[in-house]
């Protein structure tokens, strides 16, 4: 008799716990539906808990970020990792909020006369918009590679390096050049040129850089800017799988091509290794090899990146 009571009390409470956590019922429906008192479908429920029928599980996306941060800290040897959640899987809206994490992080960290440099393209304009003003004294801003391009495709270069100066209180030091020369000669002529020498010796200075990691697919923002030949494209779609600074690289973060790199102006990547911060800003998954290979190269020792890139990044 007592037997049939704890089945008939065990079939009442799964009963009552699937209206309840499955079907979304109120304890007032459940007991009209089983024919009980409301309290009764109170002390069912908690029995459905104690005796293991009724698993609750709580997702703290917070928390599985930090675990996420701590793994990839690990795993590629890195200072800082800040992982931000993205609610979709797709390119512009993790761009989104890689953006406001690292426009954060920034505010956070930047002091009094430290010098920034600052790349350019979609990301980078996308923090740089994100910035929130810091009253601080003696900040240089810097831009780290050339940024007028031959085409009418907007890099947002001035813009952004304007934005950086303007949330930090001070005046924007531009590269006012093409990032990539038609040959070694006239970029050495004019790196040479007093001005230009000076800016890039800025950016040597720099303890902190922020940029971002370029593909070498055929949309790839330097493609389309009118660089590089038909066959300059094809080497390095071969060999290369990202760029930071307009610099082409392989999977082991090694330069692809010397003669191309030899024509590019602005800061070297050995350089970027040197920095006191330097911050890859990058998501989404058409960029998670190139990030790898970034990674590889040891050209930054903080990365901001969001959930979806990151769990690539440890798989």
């Amino acid at each position: 008799m007592i037997e049939e009571m704890d089945i008939e009390k065990q079939r009442l409470a799964i009963e009552a716990a699937r209206l309840y956590y499955q079907s979304d019922f109120s304890q007032q429906d459940i007991a009209e539906r089983l024919g009980v008192s409301r309290p009764t479908v109170s002390r069912l429920l908690q029995y459905a808990k104690e005796q293991g029928y009724v698993r609750i599980d709580i997702i703290d996306p917070r928390e599985d970020l930090n675990v996420l941060s701590q793994k990839l800290q690990s795993k590629y040897g890195l200072d800082t990792v800040k992982v931000s959640y993205s609610p979709l899987n797709t390119y512009e809206e993790i761009k989104k909020h890689i953006a406001k994490q690292t426009a954060d992080y920034l505010n956070e960290i930047i002091q009094d006369k430290d010098i920034i440099g600052v790349t350019w393209g979609t990301t980078m304009y996308a923090v740089a918009r994100q910035l929130q003003p810091k009253n601080v004294k003696g900040v240089e801003v810097v831009q780290l590679k050339g940024g007028i391009s031959h085409s009418h495709v907007n890099t947002y270069a001035a813009d952004t390096v304007n934005l950086f100066a303007e949330a930090f209180n001070t005046v924007a030091r531009y590269l006012p050049l093409p990032v990539i020369f038609d040959n070694t000669d006239v970029k050495r002529i004019v790196e040479e040129d007093r001005h230009i020498s000076r800016i890039i010796e800025l950016g040597k200075q720099a303890n902190i850089a922020v940029f971002t990691v370029g593909t070498v697919k055929e949309d790839a923002l330097l493609f389309r800017l009118g660089y590089f030949s038909k066959e300059e494209q094809k080497l390095l779609k071969k060999t290369g799988v990202g760029d930071i600074c307009s610099r082409f690289f392989d999977k082991d973060g090694n330069i692809c091509s010397r003669e191309i790199n030899n024509r590019t102006v602005g800061i070297d990547l050995s350089e970027l290794r040197n920095k006191e911060k330097s911050i890859l800003v990058a998501g989404g998954q058409r960029k998670v090899e190139a990030i790898q290979a970034a990674l590889a190269g040891k050209y930054a020792n903080i990365l901001i990146t969001d959930q979806f890139t990151a769990q690539s990044l440890l798989t």
